[in-house]
């Protein structure tokens, strides 16, 4: 069966600099694109950023971008997202997507 399985989170200081993980099986990795969200709870899940089947195109949300970015190893089977430059208002569970399936995903808390 398909698997997506997050990894990086934590608690860092407002200005500090997290990587999420996303690690994918049971899929043909190759051939998907790969997609960030993150949802606070009580509040809808919010699209971060993307990235093609090659890793040739990406794209982000403006309130992110500039400071994450999305990449991709096809060879490891695994999407990444760096984020720097962090703000309280980042402070979210993290989800990778990748077709129709979503991992488990990692919470992500910012202090300030």
């Amino acid at each position: 069966q398909v698997q997506l399985v997050e990894s990086g989170g934590g608690l860092v200081q407002a200005g500090g600099s997290l990587r999420l993980s996303c690690v994918a099986s049971g899929l043909a990795f190759a051939n998907y694109a790969g997609r960030w969200f993150r949802q606070v709870p009580g509040k809808e899940s919010e699209w971060v950023a993307s990235i093609s089947n090659t890793g040739g195109i990406t794209n982000y949300a403006d309130s992110v971008k500039g400071r994450f970015m999305i990449s991709r190893d096809n060879a490891k089977r695994t999407v990444y997202l760096q984020m720097n430059s962090l703000k309280p208002e980042d402070t979210a569970i993290y989800y990778c997507t990748m077709n129709t399936f979503w991992g488990q995903g990692t919470q992500v808390t910012v202090s300030s």
